[in-house]
């Protein structure tokens, strides 16, 4: 059975003829949830404030006009005149980002990389106590760069032994969280966990000063940028473990106590923030764990908890059920699916209510269109078979390949090559890119492209190399979808000329994303990095 979730264009898995076609919603939903959670922040520069959230389908499509991640190309495709043009420079594009993409992965591999999300990789995380910035005198750091103690007996106010970690709490993932064990709470127990911001006076406890929060074992009071705490949760002690957190989604600090959580308070502060402990009375004594050591507190359970949450949320959205139906039919109809889409309108006779409105929620029958012939060139290519692909758009389809320096057939020549190189025809393929390469080496902007192509000859293995992922079934995907749409291009009734680029469902994609990316820049960058793929993986799981 398959699932039709969501995937970016180069993820999108192509539809064979099945009948057993099923549709997940969770992808319409979350976009709906993040919209809706859009509506309440009023911008600036805009806001969304207006936009219906039970429109159907419609509604994503349309208000994406305001969020939308229009590629330079798209954007310009409304002039008619270049539109081939400009459809072959776009998935030239993709195939560059392609190859961009692939000899990074290259390098990772070589250099034992296995990690798969750089971006929080790259951002540094607390990993010991700062001994340069410390309270001076009113505290010791110990050799471990992770224990503090208290030697003095403390007399007022301003000798508070404040320390904070190495570097500020990472911004870029769902939450972050830290813990401090209480080796001994000493004469009075005035051991503190919170956060503070750079610059922050470090012979206040946290939460006195402005633009920082405490939790107080003392008195079990929060404090947050006042002396005067409020009632927060239970005092601890020596033997206590304590913890601090940040969940960047929700933009709440939250505070444990030995593996519960004791409350949670609204994070008002906007710059980073820094892991922060205190002791305040003599003989006390704290260590502090930053993850190094496994947490007391489940942090697995969670983060588990508060996805769950956030899901629980969409799927709580209710949508029309035409929205997937319509939006599953479009896709079937833009990619050329043509016996998929004849046993999915006929097993929706019986499921999918009558559709009203169809064309009035953006979808249109235009993606019909030439449909049996962009079947059976898809087919043709994806069997390798670029010879009678390039036969068959001679005859039905001259001026899609009139320019022999177009896009589209250079993407057709390079997959001609690549098919020789698979085969391992090497002189067939060296014979083939020496008569049909060479127009192509002039012209600037194709250049590093047919490099890729003629550098398959230069490796005995070239599915291994940096040029591998010519080899793979979706570069010939990449040039049936760039076909399937120069042709699309040729109706003389489309009137959008972006449409012919991408389907229904790729459009929603964009929207989902412009929103988790626009929801994070509202809260200042802070919070998970969004990637579709994991999203899409952690739906269909």
């Amino acid at each position: 059975m398959i699932h039709l979730g969501i995937y970016q264009t180069s993820f999108i898995p192509r539809l064979t003829n099945k009948s057993n076609v099923v549709v997940n919603p969770s992808f319409i939903r979350s976009a709906y949830h993040h919209l809706h959670q859009l509506q309440q922040i009023r911008v600036s520069t805009f806001t969304l404030s207006t936009i219906p959230l039970q429109l159907g389908f419609c509604a994503i499509t349309h208000a994406s006009s305001n969020l939308h991640l229009h590629s330079k190309i798209a954007t310009m495709a409304n002039d008619s005149e270049q539109t081939q043009d400009l459809v072959g420079s776009y998935f030239l594009n993709l195939w560059r980002l392609k190859s961009k993409t692939a000899s990074k992965d290259v390098e990772m591999m070589n250099s034992d990389n296995e990690d798969e999300d750089m971006e929080e990789d790259d951002e540094p995380v607390p990993t010991e106590l700062d001994t340069v910035n410390s309270s001076g005198g009113f505290s010791i750091v110990l050799l471990d760069k992770l224990s503090v103690q208290y030697p003095s007996v403390s007399l007022h106010g301003h000798d508070v032994g404040v320390v904070q970690a190495n570097c500020p709490a990472p911004v870029k993932r769902l939450f972050y969280y830290f813990e401090m064990y209480v080796r001994s709470a000493g004469a009075k127990g005035t051991v503190a966990i919170g956060f503070t911001t750079e610059g922050f006076n470090l012979r206040r406890q946290p939460g006195w000063e402005a633009n920082s929060f405490g939790y107080h074992g003392d008195d079990g009071l929060l404090y947050r940028g006042q002396g005067k705490g409020e009632d927060f949760g239970p005092k601890y002690t020596t033997g206590d473990t304590v913890g601090g957190g940040i969940n960047y989604a929700s933009q709440k600090l939250f505070f444990t106590k030995n593996g519960q959580v004791v409350g949670t308070v609204e994070k008002d502060v906007k710059g980073r923030l820094y892991p922060t402990i205190a002791v305040h009375s003599q003989n006390e004594e704290v260590s502090v764990n930053f993850g190094k050591d496994p947490f007391l507190f489940d942090i697995k359970a969670y983060e588990a908890a508060q996805r769950a949450k956030q899901d629980t949320s969409i799927e709580k959205i209710s949508i029309p059920q035409t929205a997937s139906y319509g939006i599953v039919r479009s896709y079937l109809q833009h990619y050329g699916y043509e016996e998929t889409l004849n046993v999915f309108d006929e097993a929706s006779q019986t499921s999918v209510p009558p559709v009203t409105g169809f064309h009035d929620n953006g979808f249109n029958e235009h993606a019909m269109y030439a449909l049996t012939h962009r079947k059976i060139l898809r087919k043709l290519i994806m069997d390798g078979k670029i010879d009678d692909a390039i036969s068959n758009l001679h005859e039905w389809y001259p001026e899609t390949i009139q320019d022999d320096t177009s896009a589209i057939c250079l993407m057709l020549h390079c997959q001609k090559f690549i098919e020789l190189v698979r085969a391992g025809r090497l002189e067939e393929a060296m014979d083939y890119g020496k008569n049909r390469f060479e127009k192509f080496y002039n012209l600037k902007h194709y250049e590093d492209l047919v490099k890729d192509c003629a550098a398959l000859l230069a490796y005995e293995e070239p599915n291994k190399s940096t040029v591998g992922y010519l080899l793979e079934e979706s570069q010939r995907e990449k040039v049936a979808d760039a076909v399937n749409a120069i042709i699309l291009s040729t109706n003389p009734d489309l009137k959008d000329h972006k449409s012919c680029l991408h389907s229904y469902l790729e459009t929603l994609l964009r929207q989902l994303s412009a929103c988790f990316l626009q929801k994070r820049l509202l809260n200042g960058n802070q919070g998970e990095a969004f990637h579709l793929q994991r999203v899409l993986l952690a739906k269909n799981t």
